[in-house]
């Protein structure tokens, strides 16, 4: 059952946070952007279990059938945390019930691939959900900040700050060296002084933004951490006491 768990998240992952397209993202109204997101879901399951199975395909039913909905629903933090737990209960729900997707799959023989999988989708769900996440929580702060802030920062920058951060705080923490996050707040915290110190609404801003961006990747790293000790251990990260 852990295996096919692993498989079908890293499958979710790819699905939702790489592999789905604006265009998908702008069409989910539409049955053309619904089922083209399907297929990616359905396509991606497959691929991670190696197993065509009957599950997978109420997998993907299921995950359009939440998508439907989300695209009728306003934005916002609570829209996109209510999507995703809706997504990760049907596929905790299907592992509970098919646990044998995985050990009837073309994979079944790699022992340590569910593991890396693990791996692979917690560092995708620590940077590119975790900026999505972020992002609509500071969505209504924007509307206060001052005019000329985003005309003197670099396109793009704030977004690819927060990959960085999120990823480095991800692999601190799954190679044991989670006193290393410290260290970068640290460091952010003072490269950061400079430019917001005048401002009170952008260095709330900031700090809101901030203490967000670490603390989703703290519980996603700790989260994957937990999920590995009932895999097959990988021989690559520290053993946990």
């Amino acid at each position: 059952m852990p295996e096919t768990l692993a498989a079908l998240l890293f499958a979710h992952v790819l699905a939702d946070f790489v592999f789905q397209t604006n265009w998908m993202v702008a069409n989910k109204r539409r049955p053309g952007g619904l089922a083209l997101h399907g297929l990616v879901v359905l396509a991606t399951a497959v691929a991670a279990t190696g197993a065509v199975d009957l599950g997978v395909l109420w997998l993907t039913a299921l995950h359009v059938a939440i998508d439907a909905i989300k695209a009728r629903a306003r934005r916002g933090l609570g829209a996109f945390l209510l999507d995703q737990a809706g997504h990760l209960a049907t596929i905790a729900a299907l592992a509970l019930w098919r646990p044998m997707i995985w050990s009837d799959g073309l994979w079944a023989g790699q022992a340590a691939l569910p593991g890396l999988m693990l791996v692979a989708a917690g560092a995708i769900l620590a940077t590119r959900a975790g900026g999505f996440a972020v992002g609509h929580l500071m969505e209504p702060f924007a509307d206060h900040l001052p005019a000329d802030v985003t005309a003197e920062s670099l396109p793009g920058a704030g977004r690819i700050i927060g990959l960085l951060e999120r990823g480095l705080i991800f692999a601190l923490i799954l190679l044991g060296q989670p006193a290393g996050v410290g260290l970068l707040i640290a460091a952010k915290s003072i490269l950061r002084f400079g430019a917001v110190k005048d401002d009170r609404a952008l260095s709330e801003y900031v700090i809101i933004g901030t203490l967000a961006s670490f603390s989703w990747a703290i519980l996603v790293a700790y989260g994957t951490l937990s999920g590995l000790t009932v895999l097959p251990p990988l021989g690559i990260l520290p053993v946990a006491p």
